[in-house]
């Protein structure tokens, strides 16, 4: 039975769990907390977050803070602990033996390896679990490690920025400032958090960007950058193509463009893709991309490639921001309103930076 001051730990947990978003490889971001009560009310003894590169998960490192004083306590632990034996005993056992009376847990585990097992595992060896708690809450941190085991492809989200009337950007003027400085740190964060982001070789040709994350302290956290480059267009003098050998960049092409040879000598990397219409076949894409352990994906252009994504039903999350000035006659038009909620989607939070203005929706 979930308690008041479950929800309490349970949401520390959750906002813990952030702090390794996307550095966690194929693992997710997993927090554990270790609460007991001597009789003067619940204290935290230990805590512990994935650590980066997925290994060692967040029970143990929270159980060797709390050393014995684990012993009869309770862990709050943001998804099911696992139950299969790798290169270190599954963190169910690991609760086990360090003597945890009880476990919260938020989110059960749909790996197959998971799915329920530890939940069973620490109820018989008498530990009372309470699952479910803020379920939802960390799920919505978890949704692309949960997409992915779900249906194997990346949890994507679909970042737009758009003018208060509805454009990109205009034509024929390169890169745009639509948001201010505030907005703009928003989304050099949301690429620390995920594998990959993605463009297509229009924007690429267009506004030739970067792609990086450039926050002081996180540069280091620049996420794998993919360009959709169907015709072999991608320009060889790109940022990205210069910058290869510093931030990995993976150019998704038909197989056997000459053109690609000058990029790959450059540190590119060639990801050969089927085409339809020629365009990039994004379900396969999506399915390759996933293959290869990426789990989270962030779509950040142009209009064209937000649409196909939308149009194949791939987008799980949808970060809108809009700006306070208009483009008129010569922008490039969005393919979703600020002021719109999208079919198939709810909005789950609205910010305010300055003058712009962000909205977030998820997949109903």
């Amino acid at each position: 039975m979930i308690k008041p001051d479950d929800t309490r730990f349970m949401a520390a947990a959750i906002r813990l769990a952030r702090r390794n978003e996307g550095l966690t490889a194929t693992n997710p971001s997993v927090a554990c907390l270790i609460v007991r009560d001597d009789g003067n009310g619940p204290f935290i003894v230990g805590t512990g977050v994935t650590a980066r590169g997925g290994r060692p998960h967040a029970e143990p490192i929270a159980l060797e803070e709390a050393g014995e004083r684990a012993r009869g306590a309770t862990a709050y632990v943001t998804l099911e602990p696992c139950a299969h034996h790798g290169r270190t005993p599954p963190c169910a056992q690991t609760l086990i033996d360090a003597g945890i009376a009880r476990v919260v847990s938020a989110t059960p585990d749909p790996d197959i390896r998971v799915d329920g097992k530890g939940h069973a595992m620490l109820r018989a060896a008498g530990i009372a679990v309470d699952a479910g708690c803020m379920a939802g809450e960390a799920a919505s941190g978890l949704f692309a490690y949960l997409t992915h085991k779900q249906s194997g492809r990346p949890g994507v989200t679909l970042k737009l920025a758009v003018s208060r009337d509805a454009m990109l950007g205009r034509k024929g003027e390169g890169q745009v400032a639509i948001t201010g400085a505030i907005a703009r740190a928003q989304t050099h964060l949301m690429r620390a958090r995920h594998h990959a982001i993605l463009v297509g070789v229009g924007t690429v040709i267009e506004d030739d960007p970067e792609l990086t994350c450039r926050l002081p302290g996180l540069q280091a956290r620049s996420p794998l950058r993919i360009v959709l480059d169907p015709n072999g267009r991608m320009p060889a003098r790109a940022k990205l193509a210069e910058t290869a050998r510093q931030v990995r960049t993976l150019v998704v092409a038909p197989p056997g463009l000459p053109v690609h040879a000058e990029l790959v000598a450059k540190g590119c990397e060639i990801l050969a893709c089927e085409t339809v219409n020629d365009r990039v076949a994004l379900p396969e894409l999506m399915e390759d991309l996933g293959a290869r352990g990426i789990q989270s994906l962030m779509v950040e252009g142009g209009a064209s490639v937000a649409a196909s994504f939308l149009a194949e039903d791939l987008v799980d999350r949808i970060a809108l921001f809009q700006g306070p000035e208009t483009m008129g006659g010569q922008g490039i038009a969005s393919p979703l309103a600020p002021h719109e909620t999208p079919a198939g989607f709810a909005l789950t939070q609205e910010w305010r930076f300055g003058d712009d203005r962000l909205r977030e929706f998820a997949r109903e």
